[in-house]
C-alpha cells in the first residue's frame, strides 16, 4: 500500500508503443499440461520456458479483486512455461515479510511498495542483485527515475511493476449533479464545499484507516499530500530523507490542515460514525458510503476502483469517479503524490529469474493493463490498453506538464518510521493525541 529520491519534477514517460498483444482472457480453466508449449499461443513465452514443474512463490500486500487480476494477467505465462506461481497477498505484508526473512524462509519474490523497506533488505544482504539480462530489460522498459528507487549503493535490485496516483478524491458524479455541486479546483473551494455539505446536515467525508498491521497508512497519504501542497517539492524531499526534522513547524502546519478535515466531527465519518471510527473502518470500505448517499468525498488512490462493488459504473457520468485533490496555491503547479510496487527476489534459481524477466516485460504490462484498474511506468505500455476511465485520468495527470510528482513519503522513509511510527502516530493522532506530541514521537524514532 502504502512504496531516496524522486528529486526532479517529472511525469511518467508512458509511450504509446503497442507491445505484443496478449489475450485479455486468462486461460485459468485450462490445465498447464493441456497447453502445448510449442503451440502458437505459447510463442511469446519461449524465452521463459525450460522450467516445467517448478514453483515460484510471490508475496505482496495486494489482495482481493486486485490480487485476482494480478494472477489472471500471468496465467498464460504459467500455462506456457509450466512454472506455477504460488501467490500470497496479506494485509500484514510489511511485518510478516520481515518475520519470514529473519526466520530464513523468505518468499522467492516479493512485490515491495516501500523503497525504504527494499533498501533495508538490500543492505542486510538479503536481496539478490539484478542479473545482467534483467538489468538490460529494466533499462529498456522503465524511466531511470523509477529504477533508482530500487537501486541501493549503485546496485540494482528490483524492477517497477504497477504504479498509482494517490492525489485523488472519489465522489459520485450523479449525486454532485443532483445537488449542483461543482468539482473544487483549489483547496479553499474544497473546504467551502465541505462546509456547505456539513451545513446541510450531512457528512462531507468518509475515511477508512484500518488495514491490519498496516493500519494508518491512508492517513500518512493525507499528510504527504498536504506537505506537498503547503511547501516546496524540495522541502518534501528534505522531509522524507530527514534533511529537516519530522516535527518541523512547516510539517506541523500541514498536519493541522489535514486535521481540519480528519479530526473535524462536522466533516467525518459519513456512514460509519464519529472521528474515532476512522481508525476502525477498513480502508477497502472507507469510500463505500458515497454509493449509498451517506457521504460525499473520499480521498484515495486510483486503485480504489478495485474495491468498489461489482456493477459500479466508474466514470465522469457514473456512480463513482475521482477528481484531482486540488492544490493550495495553483500558481505553484500541480503537486502529485503516487507510488507503486517493485519486484525483488530473495532467491535466484532459473525459474525465479524467468518470472522476474516476464514481470519486467512489456508483454506483462500490457496483459495486466487490459484487465483494467491498473497502470505502470513501463514505457512500452500501450495507452490504448488502459481501458478504465479512472486509469485514463491517472495517465492524464501523470503526463500533465504542470505535474510535480513525488513518491509516497512514508514509503521512502526508513521502515522503522515510514511503516512503523508514522502509521502508529497517525492513529494515535486521530484518536485524540495532539499534533506536537505526535510529531515529536515520530521524530524521536528516526534511526540515528
Amino acid at each position: 500500500m502504502a512504496v531516496p529520491s524522486r528529486r526532479s519534477r517529472q511525469a511518467l514517460a508512458v509511450a504509446g508503443v503497442l507491445a505484443l498483444a496478449l489475450g485479455a482472457t486468462a486461460c485459468s480453466g485450462e490445465s498447464k499440461s493441456g497447453l502445448d508449449p510449442d503451440s502458437p499461443e505459447c510463442a511469446p513465452y519461449s524465452d521463459y520456458q525450460g522450467h516445467d514443474g517448478e514453483s515460484v512463490s510471490i508475496y505482496a500486500s495486494i489482495r482481493d479483486k486486485e490480487a485476482d487480476l494480478l494472477q489472471e494477467a500471468w496465467s498464460r505465462f504459467e500455462d506456457c512455461t509450466g512454472i506455477e506461481i504460488d501467490y500470497n497477498g496479506s494485509g500484514e505484508f510489511e511485518a510478516q515479510l520481515q518475520v519470514q526473512v529473519d526466520g530464513g524462509n523468505p518468499p522467492d519474490i516479493a512485490l515491495i511498495p516501500q523503497p525504504g523497506l527494499l533498501e533495508r533488505f538490500a543492505r542486510a544482504g538479503k536481496l539478490k542483485p539484478m542479473p545482467a539480462d534483467l538489468k538490460a530489460i529494466a533499462d529498456a522498459n522503465y524511466p531511470a527515475d523509477w529504477l533508482k528507487y530500487a537501486t541501493v549503493d549503485g546496485q540494482a535490485y528490483g524492477t517497477p511493476l504497477g504504479a498509482n496516483v494517490k492525489s485523488f478524491v472519489w465522489y459520485s458524479p450523479k449525486a454532485f449533479a443532483e445537488k449542483g455541486y461543482q468539482i473544487p479546483t483549489t483547496w479553499a473551494e474544497l473546504i467551502a464545499l465541505s462546509d456547505k455539505i456539513a451545513d446541510s446536515g450531512q457528512k462531507p467525508w468518509c475515511v477508512g484507516l484500518e488495514s491490519g498491521d498496516a493500519t494508518g497508512w491512508p492517513a500518512t497519504d493525507w499528510i504527504e499530500d498536504l506537505v506537498l501542497r503547503t511547501q516546496s517539492p524540495e522541502f518534501y524531499d528534505q522531509w522524507t530523507t530527514h534533511g529537516v526534522p519530522f516535527n518541523d513547524p512547516r510539517v506541523v502546519e500541514a498536519v493541522d490542515q489535514v486535521g481540519s478535515i480528519l479530526k473535524n466531527p462536522r466533516y467525518v465519518n459519513g456512514g460509519y460514525g464519529d472521528v474515532k471510527s476512522l481508525t476502525t473502518t477498513a480502508f477497502q470500505e472507507g469510500g463505500l458510503p458515497i454509493l449509498q448517499g451517506q457521504c460525499w468525498m473520499h480521498r484515495q488512490a486510483n486503485f480504489y476502483a478495485n474495491y468498489l462493488p461489482d456493477g459500479t459504473k466508474v466514470g465522469p457520468d457514473g456512480d463513482a469517479y475521482a477528481f484531482y485533490l486540488p492544490p493550495v496555491d495553483p500558481s505553484k503547479g500541480k503537486p502529485l503524490l503516487g507510488g507503486g510496487e517493485f519486484t525483488v527476489a530473495f532467491t535466484d534459481n532459473p525459474a525465479v529469474q524467468a518470472v522476474r524477466r516476464y514481470l519486467a516485460s512489456a508483454d506483462y504490462a500490457n496483459a495486466r493493463a487490459k484487465l483494467g484498474n491498473w497502470i505502470s511506468p513501463n514505457k512500452h505500455l500501450d495507452i490504448n490498453n488502459v481501458a478504465e476511465e479512472v486509469d485514463k485520468l491517472s495517465m492524464q495527470v501523470l503526463l500533465d506538464d504542470a505535474a510535480i510528482f513525488r513518491f509516497d513519503g512514508s514509503d521512502l522513509m526508513p521502515a522503522a518510521v515510514g511503516t512503523g511510527t508514522f502509521w502508529k502516530g497517525m492513529i494515535d493522532w486521530v484518536n485524540g493525541k495532539d499534533t506536537k506530541s505526535t510529531l515529536d514521537f515520530i521524530e524521536g524514532s528516526w534511526p540515528k
